[in-house]
């Protein structure tokens, strides 16, 4: 199948309300190509996750990629999408350059191209995460090697509210502990939690596709007996109660389901929450203390929070 990809060159302001235009437009991701990230300083992770190529990001301001269907609707569908980023600076956001060209590339090339820059990268003071492709030898006798394919789901394993999640997981989880997963993606939380003792994960996604990728990668791991597996929507329906409840979502997602958690969650369990922007934060905090949590820790690494709470 054939896929243009689309680049807008605009600003940090402009990302959020460019990457709804495109999602509203059917886009079901973006990548964002920033500069700053040729030169950010990761001195709060374990290992360096990319090889970043300076020719694939612009001099000044962003790039905002996403891909649509090459098909006899495009023309219209960009021409829409230019005239919706061009209508932003009627709400006073800055949209930078606003040049927005399209090209086209095979799927194939769109959904392997971007192997080349995952690497072997150790994310916990245990865990290092590797792709099913790489060759890797440990380095410490007490290191867990995880293997993972991402394929088609999102995470792969180092962006920094995992990393959050997974140094939790590693501190809090004991043998034997009946664990949830809200929102698997790819895995990575519920294949943590079984290396590292937990009896059985109950890993839920609304997503098929990141459905079948947890179960792929919990194959890779070995832990597909102690990993189920569905498609849930949040906690609904859900009547498993469970020692560890692990979330890394956004931050709008948590506070619908923290009354749901409660509810679940064994007395002296706890809550682990990630993917949460620092300015949701508060919100989040606030709303697990109404729910009858407590606060344990919590836990900033760049611009992401993870928070742990207990049910006392």
């Amino acid at each position: 199948m054939k896929w243009a990809e689309l680049c807008i060159h605009t600003t940090n302001e402009a990302i959020e309300p460019i990457s709804n235009i495109l999602h509203e437009a059917g886009a079901s991701g973006v990548v964002i190509q920033d500069p700053e990230d040729l030169v950010k300083d990761h001195k709060t992770t374990f290992g360096e996750i990319y090889a970043l190529d300076p020719n694939d990001y612009p001099a000044e301001g962003i790039f905002v990629k996403a891909y649509l269907p090459l098909n006899s609707f495009l023309n219209e569908s960009v021409n829409e999408i230019k005239s919706a980023i061009t209508n932003l600076k009627e709400y006073q956001i800055d949209i930078g350059a606003n040049e927005v060209s399209v090209s086209e590339v095979d799927e194939e090339d769109w959904s392997t191209a971007w192997k080349k820059y995952y690497k072997p990268v150790k994310i916990s003071e245990k865990f290092t995460i590797i792709p099913t492709w790489e060759e890797y030898t440990p380095v410490a006798s007490d290191e867990v090697i995880m293997e993972l394919d991402p394929g088609m789901a999102f995470g792969t394993g180092t962006h920094p509210t995992t990393v959050l999640s997974v140094q939790a997981i590693e501190r809090y989880i004991n043998k034997g502990d009946i664990v949830i997963d809200v929102g698997s993606g790819s895995g990575v939380l519920s294949i943590a939690a079984v290396l590292l003792g937990a009896e059985h994960v109950h890993a839920f996604d609304l997503d098929d596709v990141a459905v079948n990728s947890t179960k792929i990668n919990a194959e890779l791991n070995q832990a597909a007996d102690r990993i189920t597996a569905s498609a849930n929507n949040l906690l609904e329906g859900v009547e498993v109660e469970a020692d560890v409840i692990v979330s890394n979502i956004l931050a709008e997602i948590i506070l619908k389901f923290t009354d749901d958690a409660f509810k679940l969650i064994k007395p002296g369990g706890l809550f682990i929450t990630s993917g949460i922007i620092s300015q949701k934060k508060g919100d989040v905090k606030d709303a697990l203390i109404a729910s009858g949590f407590d606060i344990v820790e919590v836990n900033e690494m760049e611009d992401w929070v993870a928070i742990i709470a207990k049910k006392n």
